[in-house]
């Protein structure tokens, strides 16, 4: 085991930190050091949400020593954000793992990446939030199916952060020689087949467990041992 390694789990900027708690819980009683940021923004703030974010990650690791590899660990939404994350923290990047996430593309909106992963599905979403409306706006009921646990369904509702169509239409950037480091991808659901498609023709290490979108929510041990094994088949064993 890497004593120098730091997983960082990043939550999408739609839900809070409870995504990542059960795993994160998992991964500290195995002895892994483990960073669970909560991403943060202000609506009276200049800058861009995924500046703030990417922000928001570099407050977490302030203490971390600058010279400790760095893991960056994305569900979700936050999967365009970990360019930009690399960019704001001084640590080395070990490796980059997606979990059921979104692949950045360079100046795209997370808008864009919706067409580019469910077309038809994205223009009416589109018109949804032209119209006003802000999202995600799932219930208790509309969650049952995918976290069967009451009180954890509960929590993951209070957490919840609609957001408008400037959220959904905001250009995230991407470094040019971006990724830096070896990339994973691990795949939940089926709604991230484009997503996980990709990552196989860019020969990433890739992994599948099927399950809902908060799979870790329902069984956090398995994917915590996915996650682990996804990194180690994605580092070069001189890494190690």
């Amino acid at each position: 085991m890497n004593n120098n390694l730091v997983y960082v789990l990043v939550h999408s900027p739609l839900v809070g930190r409870l995504t990542w708690a059960v795993v994160a819980e998992e991964m500290h009683q195995r002895g892994l050091q483990v960073i669970l940021p909560a991403l943060a923004d202000t609506p009276d703030s200049k800058d861009p949400f995924w500046k703030q974010h990417a922000e928001s990650v570099s407050r977490a690791l302030v203490e971390t020593p600058k010279d400790s590899l760095v893991t960056l660990v994305a569900h979700s939404g936050a999967g365009p954000l970990l360019p930009v994350i690399r960019q704001a923290i001084p640590n080395p990047v070990h490796a980059y793992v997606f979990v059921d996430a979104g692949i950045p593309h360079d100046g795209a909106t997370r808008l864009d990446l919706m067409k580019l992963e469910a077309a038809d599905w994205a223009k009416e979403f589109q018109s949804y939030l032209e119209e006003g409306g802000r999202f995600p706006n799932w219930s208790n009921d509309d969650l049952r199916e995918i976290v069967p646990d009451k009180n954890m369904r509960d929590q993951l509702v209070a957490e919840l952060r609609p957001r408008g169509l400037e959220f959904f239409t905001e250009p995230i950037p991407v470094f040019e020689g971006w990724p830096d480091a070896p990339c994973a991808y691990i795949q939940f659901s089926a709604a991230y087949d484009k997503p996980a498609q990709q990552a196989r023709e860019a020969e990433w290490a890739t992994d599948a467990l099927e399950g809902g979108h908060f799979h870790m929510l329902v069984n956090a041990s398995a994917v915590t041992e996915l996650l682990l094994n996804a990194i180690n088949k994605s580092i070069p064993t001189s890494h190690e």
